[in-house]
């Protein structure tokens, strides 16, 4: 795997994870202002959850990393297999 597929894996990963962290601890106001949203969360952290997504992305990316590179899960034999048959 090349360095740009990899980035490109990564990124897409990060993604998928941003929007399955970003319902974490999100509450919305009780009394939100006038103008706002009334499902806006209080606190939406999003530092915290960026940071914990790039974590979950970097081991995500490794795993899909060591999975293509180790040959664990290899399509490119089975495709051979069809072709020759």
């Amino acid at each position: 795997m090349t360095w740009p597929t990899m980035i490109l894996v990564f990124v897409i990963v990060w993604w998928v994870v941003l929007f399955t962290v970003l319902p974490w601890g999100a509450k919305p106001r009780d009394n939100p202002q006038v103008g706002h949203a009334a499902s806006a969360p209080e606190r939406p952290m999003l530092w915290r959850k960026a940071a914990v997504t790039t974590a979950i992305s970097a081991i995500l990316s490794l795993g899909a990393y060591w999975l293509i590179e180790s040959d664990a899960v290899s399509f490119r034999e089975e495709a051979r297999r069809a072709f020759q048959e």
